[in-house]
């Protein structure tokens, strides 16, 4: 039930995260989800797309450090509270969340949250139980 997640390190200055999404899109890779965290000198971009493999080689062969990682993709009700019941299940279970985010991409009255947790394992387990519905792609 993983998603695999492209972790792409960068340096913080002007047009450098631009220059990842050309050879993604000279390769025709969709981008699915997004997220960047960064610090005054470097960045972390975080992407979840429709075809890791090629990604990895295209982001590579541009020059780009990148690393690979199991995340959990879960559907949660776009409604007040919704991202709040998860995160009391992950909670009540000691599940430890590193970080998470967020797509646009989702079913009707759904939004799709990426996980990443400390136990990837031990989530999936807990998430399976309580009959969270979990993606594969999305």
């Amino acid at each position: 039930m993983a998603i695999k997640q492209i972790s792409v390190f960068l340096e913080n200055t002007i047009g450098r995260l631009g220059e990842v999404t050309k050879p993604l899109a000279k390769a025709n890779i969709n981008i699915r989800a997004i997220s960047i965290a960064d610090t005054a000198d470097f960045g972390i971009l975080r992407l979840i797309v429709d075809k890791h493999d090629e990604a990895i080689k295209a982001l590579n062969d541009a020059g780009f450090t990148t690393r690979l990682s199991d995340v959990l993709a879960v559907e949660v009700d776009d409604t007040p509270g919704g991202l709040a019941h998860v995160m009391e299940i992950f909670q009540n279970h000691k599940i430890n969340i590193e970080y998470l985010y967020a797509s646009l991409e989702g079913n009707l009255g759904k939004a799709v949250v990426i996980f990443k947790l400390g136990d990837y394992n031990k989530g999936l387990e807990i998430v399976k139980q309580n009959n969270l519905k979990t993606l594969e792609a999305f």
